[in-house]
This record gives structure tokens, C-alpha cells and sequence, in this order.
């Protein structure tokens, strides 16, 4: 089976292509016979694009366009033309996946994409407005250059969907919760690979296994997994609740925007902005979204980069705090994403409150790695586990069931 798969995001896109041969799939993720990346914060105006194949080849472009599609379609043209050709022409593609990060309460598992889940994809952008217009976006283009080629829509928030009433619904008015306002949580497919990678790693079956997974990237967010499934996590209604992020606020004290919206005369647009774009990381440090930018910065003597970071760690303690009371008890904690996978001082000062546990981390383990490795000692009550997320490989999965 040829299987395409299309992460668009609000900033970046990734796309990937797998060949599954036989009638099994794979214990572990095969390597992509194709990858590429699209950056449209490079610089301004321009889309940075990246392809690589499997044998090798490689194309650095730098396109002068506004249009978002029409990117994305010279990308995916690179798929069968070029240096980069992997198939002989379009219609070798057995099945596309796309990445939606928000499902609602109608959509708890992957589905078929039809004219009906295009309207839902659509109406579900209020709820992820940096998100799912990219979502769908990349859909349409498919369709406009793949034709009848069948289409897979694999939800971020379906992971979560089983959460518990009391862990999804908020305290407000009951209303609330017939308006579908309620804790949805993101990055699904992320935790439920590592999830599911921690399991093969320790040995165990996954229902066995209390679980605390930290998917640290520019968005992060945790999640607490029981009995294989989501029982808790982080982020909300939107993706902005929870941890501090690279340019997201996560939870503040919704006092804060009555008094701005009183005091100061802010829009929703401006509060949009504010939260969304000029917070975490970015807002408190003046300098950076990037935690390599932070560091550096606290390295030439940035009191700011140095609170920064101090509010993120808190912040990230207090979340997995959190999760723990949900699982009563901890057999793993996965770190994950481009901060849980590369930054060492992040996991060390995370699993420092946690020693009380019989939480043991191992210095020489805790080093940089592609590997996915445990990096806790032999007799770590808790096992600490550093995962590559393979998000792409989850959906390919799910394209793979569905056909």
C-alpha cells in the first residue's frame, strides 16, 4: 500500500510517504521513501522547502508566493517529478492521511473524508483557528491534484475523547456542556504512539501501565494514560490551556482578561493575539519562542531568558503533579517532542521534584540521542523513557486499518 501522508500546520507542513509491502504491518516505523517540509517563517514572503528521499536525493528551495496552495501543490508535485520522484505518476497513491487537530465531540476516530467531513473540519476552526483552516486546506489541495484518490481524516483530539466527565467538564454554568464547551486535548496521536512505544520498550501491556507523556515542542501538553487510554491532560477547550509554551500563555486566570477587557479595552482579536502569539516563552523573554534561543540567552547573562525558563519548569512540575493525582501511582514518565526529545536540563529539572517517587535518572543516560532509550538507573522506581514521536507513522496506521 502507498500511503501519503499531509501534517499542514499554521507555520510549517510536513509530508511523508510510505510503501507498506504484504499483508502486516511493521513492528516498528519504516523509513519514509519521501519527506518534506515546508517553513513559511523563514522569511517574510518566502516558503522554505525541504525534500528528501530515501535514496538520497535532496531539494532546498526558497518560493516567492502568498499562496499557501500552491506551495503545498509544488510540493507534493515533487513526489513524482524531479530528482525527488519516488512514484512513476499520481495515481500510484493508494490512500492520503491528514492530521486535523480538532475533531469535537462528533468526531472520536478516524474517518473517511467526504463533502460532510470537509463542513465539520470547517465549523470545528472556531475552536483551532491556527489549525484547522490549515487542515482543511491541505485536504482541498489533495483533492484538486490527486482527484478521487480516497482521503483520510485522523483526528488529534480523538485520543482524549474517552476522558472522564469530571476531567473534561468545567466548572461554569451547565450550558457549557450542552454548547460542547468542555476539555477536548490535542496532540492525541502523539501521546498514544508513546504510549503504545513505551509498552514494547518495558515489555508490558500497555493496560497495565500508568502513564504520564510529555509532548514538549513549541505547543506542549501532557497527558495522564490509564488502561491504554487517555484518563487526563493538559490542554482544553482549545490548545491554549495548560503548560507554557513557546508563544501560548496555557492556563492563566480568566480574571485577568475581564480586567483587561475593562481596564485596557481589548478586543477578543487583541486578546486572541496576546495569548496565542505573544506569551510563553516569547512574552516573558522578550527574545524567543525557541527554548535553544532562551538558553543561549540565559548563558550570556538574560535575567529575563532566565525567568522564562524558571516559569516553564514550574509549570511543567506542577502539571505532571497534576496528571499523577489522576493515575494514583506512576510506572513511566515519557518525554517527547522537540524539547522532550533534545533537551537534556529540561527532563533533568522536570524529574527532580519527582525523586520523592523513587524517580532515579541516570546522567549518562540523560545525553543526547536519536534513540528511543530509558534513562533512568536499574533501580528507578519509576522508569523515565525519552520517545521519538512518529506522528506521521500513526496516521499512516490508521489509513493502513481503515482501507
Amino acid at each position: 500500500m502507498k500511503i501519503l501522508i499531509v501534517n499542514a500546520g499554521s507555520s510549517s507542513q510536513k509530508s511523508c510517504f510510505y510503501e507498506i509491502v504484504g499483508d502486516a504491518l511493521p513492528k516498528h516505523p519504516p523509513v519514509p521513501l519521501w519527506e518534506a517540509q515546508i517553513d513559511w517563517t523563514h522569511k517574510q514572503g518566502l516558503a522554505e522547502v525541504k525534500v528528501k528521499t530515501a535514496s538520497g536525493a535532496i531539494l532546498k528551495e526558497e518560493l516567492q508566493s502568498e499562496s499557501r496552495p500552491k506551495v503545498l501543490a509544488h510540493l507534493l508535485k515533487t513526489l513524482w517529478s524531479g530528482n525527488t520522484q519516488v512514484i512513476e505518476e499520481p495515481k500510484a497513491i493508494d490512500i492520503v492521511g491528514h492530521r486535523v487537530v480538532h475533531g469535537g465531540r462528533e468526531y472520536q476516530q478516524s474517518t473517511m473524508i467526504n463533502s460532510e467531513v470537509k463542513e465539520a473540519i470547517a465549523s470545528f476552526a472556531i475552536l483551532a483557528p491556527d489549525h484547522n483552516p490549515a487542515n482543511l486546506e491541505g485536504i482541498e489541495v489533495c483533492e484538486e491534484i490527486l482527484g478521487t484518490v480516497p482521503q483520510v481524516a485522523v483526528f488529534d483530539t480523538a485520543f482524549h475523547a474517552q476522558i472522564p466527565d469530571a476531567a473534561a467538564i468545567y466548572p461554569g454554568p451547565y450550558e457549557w456542556v450542552e454548547q460542547g464547551i468542555r476539555r477536548y486535548g490535542f496532540h492525541g496521536l502523539s501521546h498514544q504512539y508513546c504510549a503504545e512505544r513505551t509498552a514494547q520498550i518495558l515489555g508490558r501491556d500497555l493496560p497495565s501501565l500508568r502513564l504520564i507523556t510529555c509532548h514538549l515542542g513549541n505547543g506542549c501538553s501532557l497527558a495522564a494514560i490509564r488502561n491504554g487510554r487517555s484518563v487526563d491532560t493538559t490542554m482544553g477547550f482549545t490548545p491554549l490551556e495548560g503548560l507554557m509554551m513557546g508563544s501560548r500563555s496555557g492556563s492563566v486566570d480568566p480574571g485577568i482578561l475581564i480586567y483587561l477587557l475593562r481596564q485596557y479595552n481589548y478586543s477578543a482579536d487583541k486578546l486572541n493575539e496576546l495569548l496565542n502569539k505573544e506569551s510563553g516563552l516569547q512574552g516573558i523573554s522578550g527574545v524567543s519562542n525557541d527554548l535553544r534561543q532562551i538558553l543561549e540567552a540565559i548563558a550570556s547573562g538574560n535575567q529575563r531568558a532566565q525567568l522564562a525558563l524558571d516559569i516553564y519548569i514550574h509549570r511543567l512540575r506542577s502539571g505532571i503533579g497534576a496528571m499523577l493525582t489522576s493515575l494514583g501511582g506512576l510506572d513511566a514518565l515519557i518525554f517527547t517532542a522537540g524539547v522532550g526529545e533534545n533537551v537534556a536540563s529540561i527532563r533533568e529539572a522536570a524529574c527532580t521534584a519527582f525523586q520523592f517517587l523513587g524517580l532515579k535518572l541516570d546522567p549518562e543516560k540523560n545525553v543526547p540521542s536519536p534513540d528511543d532509550r530509558e534513562i533512568t538507573t536499574s533501580d528507578s522506581a519509576v522508569k523515565v523513557l525519552v520517545i521519538h514521536t512518529q506522528e506521521d507513522w500513526a496516521i499512516a496506521r490508521e489509513c493502513w486499518q481503515l482501507f
